[in-house]
């Protein structure tokens, strides 16, 4: 069996081939990219693969079966993107799609979901088997920004009480490797996220502990905080988008009790006061 994913040189990407490779011979993987040459150390083979130009997918896919589709990052054109690599999937006979899709993408008011709920319909349509990997919120969406947070002394968000299911991409990146290598899993959905939740109250609370400086958590109203994101030079809509996730967390959006995500990898999530530990080890880490 040959499977292929998109993305491989991305943070995902590059996690989901360690973990096939550890589960099948990476002669059986292929890793798809832009430009192959950054995926070289990957360790397996090679083909590229350019959403700008849908009419060279297929053949990059040629005697693949199962097709990882890792979520584009082009918020302008991922649906469209999306769209021609299920085209070509098809055209060259891929057996089964597995796509990264959102938390309870198709009933989520989240706008981030709208390509996510639109690629699980066309992936659906296009008749192949598939697999969706609903993924909740990566732990590092939150600990990217601590440094900052740290400096500033403060951390800011719009989720009020809201809780975070969240799990390290590594986690979700295991999950997609079970999956794409294993049997029964044709035309499953999952709804992944950690097995234990947080509040940026909680966040906030271990950063101060971990940091041995008091680092307060402060709420704001949708508007400020989007607009203290573009001025971090985030483009508008991107900063539109990750205000309303965190609105939309505070309703309950981003919390799941489903445990897939244990199930599927076969031990507990990483916790994420873990998570948060070692990434405030590297800020400390000189360079």
């Amino acid at each position: 069996m040959t499977i292929a994913v998109t993305g491989a040189t991305g943070q995902l990407g590059r996690l989901a081939i360690a973990a096939l490779k550890a589960r099948v011979p990476a002669s059986g993987i292929v890793a798809l990219a832009r430009d192959p040459a950054k995926a070289a150390d990957l360790g397996v083979p090679t083909a590229a693969f350019d959403y700008d130009r849908p009419e060279s997918l297929a053949a990059a896919l040629s005697g693949v079966e199962v097709l990882v589709l890792i979520s584009s990052n082009d918020f302008s054109a991922r649906f469209k993107q999306h769209e021609s690599v299920i085209a070509a999937a098809k055209a060259a006979g891929v057996r089964r799609i597995v796509y990264t899709s959102l938390l309870r993408a198709d009933t989520t008011p989240m706008l981030l979901a709208a390509d996510h709920k639109a690629t699980e319909a066309a992936i659906r349509a296009s008749g192949l088997a598939f697999t969706f990997l609903r993924n909740g919120w990566y732990t590092e969406n939150h600990t990217m920004s601590l440094g900052g947070a740290i400096a500033a002394g403060a951390l800011i968000g719009s989720a009020g009480n809201g809780r975070f299911s969240s799990a390290p991409r590594k986690d979700f990146a295991e999950a997609i490797a079970v999956v794409a290598s294993g049997a029964g899993h044709d035309n499953r959905i999952y709804e992944l996220g950690g097995d234990t939740s947080h509040s940026y109250a909680e966040l906030a609370a271990e950063v101060s502990r971990l940091a041995g400086k008091t680092i307060p958590y402060n709420d704001l109203p949708a508007d400020t905080y989007a607009g203290i994101l573009r001025g971090f030079g985030l483009p508008e809509g991107f900063a539109a988008i990750l205000a309303d996730s965190d609105v939309c967390a505070g309703k309950g959006a981003l919390e799941v009790t489903t445990g897939d995500l244990s199930r599927l990898i076969g031990r507990p999530t990483t916790p994420w006061q873990t998570v948060v530990a070692d990434a405030l080890s590297e800020l400390k880490t000189p360079a």
